[in-house]
């Protein structure tokens, strides 16, 4: 989709109007009455919490006359995805510092045999690519502080989009979702699940489902509520972020055959199989009505494929 409007009118167009999301209900296990939130539905790409967390700053930047966006995120990152696209529809030149320089070795190779990084580079997004110790450092970066030097509007959005303004944004997903007892999603950096606890009211529990190992994005939800109403579920990372077995692919095509609903291996496949399993486990009370927030991500798909059929494993069947 392209649009031919001022920068202010495309921004409200594609924030407003390309918008649609549903909440649809999977069933009734054990009691419990399970529905998904479709936010995977509002954009192909910019799909689910990427559109939320980018909403109001992309707003911003074009009511601030910036011309770039400059982010981060590794080879395979969905955020990289969205944000080229987002720029792309609205007219913004956009910067990738990607992590792993290894991958600028051979840049035709990886654009050829990465889908991110392919698709982020054709939607006109520059691809800059940093060590792993250096990525560690982010806006200290050599590398930042001159292309900041050269264009002092520049505008940094952190990786995974996470801010005070992408907070505004994830506490829209439950604007008219109000009927819950509990609200589940997955937690890459705690931006999403932050928006959505400062979105509940008093009687309503928020539960994050950990893409990482550990507890230490308790820490960083913290930051961004004080609401006590939540908890981080960390026993469903499957080893740590992008890890998957052939346990979760199974469901996940299960899944996805049942209830035609797709889902990702990096954070709602195993938001909603660790759901399931706490639902068979009688972690819920009966009656209990639990909203899962699926936050988009399928653009990931095609490149966990590709790895998996490099090893010989089965693969993610895609609707």
């Amino acid at each position: 989709m392209s649009f031919i409007f001022e920068s202010d009118m495309m921004s409200t167009v594609f924030f407003e109007q390309n918008f649609k999301s549903v909440d649809e209900y999977v069933g009734t296990f054990n009691g419990v009455h399970l529905y998904v939130k479709r936010e995977d539905l509002i954009h192909p790409v910019v799909s689910g919490n990427k559109f939320r967390k980018l909403k109001y700053n992309l707003l911003e930047a074009i009511k601030n006359n910036a011309n770039t966006i400059l982010t981060y995120g590794g080879a395979f990152s969905n955020h990289i995805a969205a944000t080229a696209e987002a720029c792309h529809i609205l007219g913004l030149d956009s910067i990738g510092i990607i992590r792993g320089d290894e991958l600028a070795n051979d840049l035709e190779l990886t654009l050829a045999t990465n889908p991110t990084l392919k698709f982020a580079h054709e939607k006109g997004m520059q691809l800059k690519f940093v060590s792993r110790v250096d990525f560690r450092y982010k806006n200290d970066m050599p590398l930042v502080k001159n292309l900041i030097l050269k264009d002092s509007s520049l505008v940094l959005i952190p990786e995974g989009g996470t801010n005070a303004l992408a907070i505004k944004g994830c506490k829209e997903i439950l604007e008219d979702t109000i009927d819950f007892d509990v609200i589940c999603a997955s937690v890459g950096t705690g931006g999403t699940l932050a928006g959505l606890i400062e979105a509940t009211n008093f009687n309503q529990y928020c539960i994050g489902f950990s893409a990482l190992k550990g507890t230490f994005l308790e820490k960083e939800i913290d930051r961004w509520t004080h609401k006590s109403n939540w908890r981080l579920q960390t026993d469903y990372h499957f080893g740590g972020y992008a890890k998957v077995n052939s346990e979760l692919i199974e469901f996940i095509n299960t899944f996805q055959e049942k209830y035609k609903i797709p889902l990702d291996p990096i954070y709602t496949g195993k938001l909603l199989y660790g759901l399931f399993e706490m639902i068979e486990n009688g972690v819920f009370s009966k009656n209990t009505r639990i909203l899962a927030v699926h936050t988009g991500g399928l653009q990931g798909v095609e490149g966990m494929n590709s790895r998996l059929n490099q090893k010989g494993l089965q693969s993610i069947k895609q609707l």
